[in-house]
């Protein structure tokens, strides 16, 4: 494959670094937006036509070799065949390749370990790069017909939807004037690895890519050169698998009597908040907690799951759950009516795993001779973890952990400089650098101005739950789907944000949001070297990839305009 994939090629090739994205995008947007209208409307022969033209279509070709190759956190990991696609031309011909992918043969996975956070090995099953593309292309076919079908207590690998609505879902569940205290904290025993693949074709029905996702389900996978066949699993590593999961996993609510009134309100005695395979449910008694384990034991069974005995339990809100790094639990106080407050924190578990990771990084840091490598490595930990937990009650928190990275602080400057007195030190490493703070006591680099971030400059921010059943695929709900997108430029720096205020959010490279899980970068309207600055009205945000187009178009415009010269 990798042969003919390099030497075969269309009378046109793809110039990848011409390729128009805004048009691209508005293309696959559009067909997404048709396929889920007309599943709501119970349209389904429209329906597959349309996955059928999604599937034939260029823009879903460029789009999900962008995906693949570029977007994904394991577009550097090769699948089986050892291939990597990193450059312009070599994705150029992978488009080419995926306009003869109808007689597409999977190969197997490529079979690899990570590290859970329990201490053990999680297998995960990687494609080979052209399997990974062509899952792209099905899940963009899938996907937008199940959006409109998926449950809305479902916030797991779907789009729009993220951990922090998880969390505020289980807010409104469990606040102290609810009547539903009892949890069922439930874990379903290697989701991924189990679940009935005759079960899920059977449910995904007759539709187009059917074949392929057959053949991805029963390709097997290979470790330490030996082939070992799948009957039951979806491979973790996949493009298209977390969609299989959410498919297999659907239709708990209905399993479990949860029903809504006509405002979305949940009215039944029961409800549940899932993300992937972890999932809660809220109950009134301790008693219909326990027939919920065994209500759920049977509908997983269906789809050849089982609940896992040591993770699965019955607790009441006054004991507490751990659920996606935080924890839930009631708080006795005299200050409410009920007698109770509800306060969701960042879990031990989370706040300890925080603190071992940031130690190994001082560890390696040791020897290091520029205070700004210390920034370099700390700062992106620092500001992800506590832009995640800051939507709960977490200043306690954010004050011990700046408190123990300040005898980090301490105990480098010690080890660096043992013969220098305290005065000296303290002059050296410490200031007022942040200008937006008056904290005096600021670690950084005094030369370049640059500091090292503190957990309780993150203010704490309620997050927004997604209403309902809200898809970014609903051509009804543009203008809020806009709205949230802006919600997510907390995440970036505050030179960052300015920036993507004044885009209104988009990239105006490829006319997407900022906000798409690709790398953002800064690009100089007027280049450094031809006298360009660094002030903002030089600047403009825009994802890496489309930054890297920029440069190589403008590369090939200079090339020409030589040639034209000489």
């Amino acid at each position: 494959m990798q042969d003919s994939l390099l030497a075969n090629g269309t009378e046109r090739p793809t110039e990848w670094n011409a390729v128009n994205w805004q048009q691209a995008e508005r293309n696959i947007r559009n067909l997404r937006q048709r396929i889920f209208r007309a599943t709501q409307e119970g349209n389904f022969k429209k329906v597959r036509s349309l996955q059928k033209l999604m599937l034939k279509s260029q823009a879903n070709r460029l789009v999900s070799v962008r995906r693949a190759t570029q977007v994904s956190t394991g577009k550097n990991t090769p699948g089986v065949d050892k291939l990597v696609v990193k450059t312009p031309a070599l994705r150029g011909r992978v488009v080419d390749w995926l306009t003869r992918y109808t007689l597409h043969k999977a190969k197997p996975a490529r079979r690899v370990y990570i590290p859970k956070a329990n201490g053990k090995l999680r297998p995960l099953g990687i494609p080979v790069i052209l399997d990974r593309c062509v899952q792209a292309m099905v899940k963009n076919a899938l996907e937008p017909s199940w959006e409109a079908k998926f449950e809305g207590s479902s916030y797991g690998f779907r789009p729009g939807r993220d951990c922090h609505d998880a969390i505020e879902k289980i807010y409104g569940l469990a606040r102290p004037n609810k009547t539903k205290k009892w949890v069922l904290d439930a874990d379903i025993k290697g989701a991924f690895d189990n679940i009935s693949q005759e079960h899920l074709l059977k449910v995904i029905g007759e539709v187009p890519g059917k074949g392929l996702i057959k053949q991805w389900l029963k390709a097997g996978y290979v470790e330490q050169g030996e082939f070992h066949a799948t009957e039951a699993g979806t491979p973790q590593g996949g493009v298209i698998s977390p969609l299989l999961a959410n498919i297999a996993l659907h239709g708990r609510e209905e399993a479990l009597g949860v029903k809504y009134d006509k405002r979305g309100q949940i009215i039944s005695k029961r409800a549940v908040v899932r993300y992937a395979d972890d999932f809660v449910v809220f109950c009134e008694t301790k008693e219909d907690a326990e027939s919920t384990k065994q209500l759920l034991d049977a509908w997983l069974k269906e789809r050849g799951l089982t609940l896992s005995t040591e993770k699965t339990k019955v607790v009441h809100l006054s004991e507490g759950f751990d659920f996606l790094g935080f924890n839930i639990r009631h708080y006795k106080s005299t200050l409410t009516k009920s007698g109770w407050k509800l306060l969701i924190k960042p879990s031990k578990k989370s706040v300890q795993k925080l603190r071992e990771k940031l130690r190994e990084e001082w560890r390696k840091l040791q020897g290091s001779t520029h205070v700004q490598g210390i920034l370099k490595r700390l700062n992106p930990i620092i500001r992800g973890w506590a832009n995640y937990f800051r939507t709960g009650v977490a200043s306690h928190t954010f004050y011990t952990l700046d408190h123990w990275m300040w005898q980090r602080q301490v105990r480098y400057a010690k080890r660096k400089h043992p013969n220098k007195p305290w005065h000296w030190k303290k002059n050296r490493y410490w200031g007022k650098l942040n200008p937006a703070s008056e904290d005096t006591w600021v670690f950084g680099d005094k030369d370049s101005g640059r500091y090292l971030l503190k957990f309780g400059w993150f203010k704490i921010e309620r997050h927004i739950l997604i209403k309902g059943n809200a898809s970014p695929d609903d051509p009804r709900l543009r203008d809020y789907w806009k709205g949230r997108e802006k919600a997510k430029a907390k995440n970036i720096s505050p030179r960052e944000r300015r920036l993507a205020q004044k885009q209104d959010y988009m990239c105006l490279r490829c006319g997407v949001s900022l906000f798409n899980e690709e790398e953002l970068h800064i690009h100089h309207r007027r280049p450094r070297a031809k006298g360009g600055t660094d002030e903002e009205s030089n600047l403009q945000l825009v994802h890496l990839y489309c930054h890297q187009q920029i440069h190589a178009n403008k590369e090939i415009e200079n090339l020409c305009l030589n040639m034209s010269n000489e």
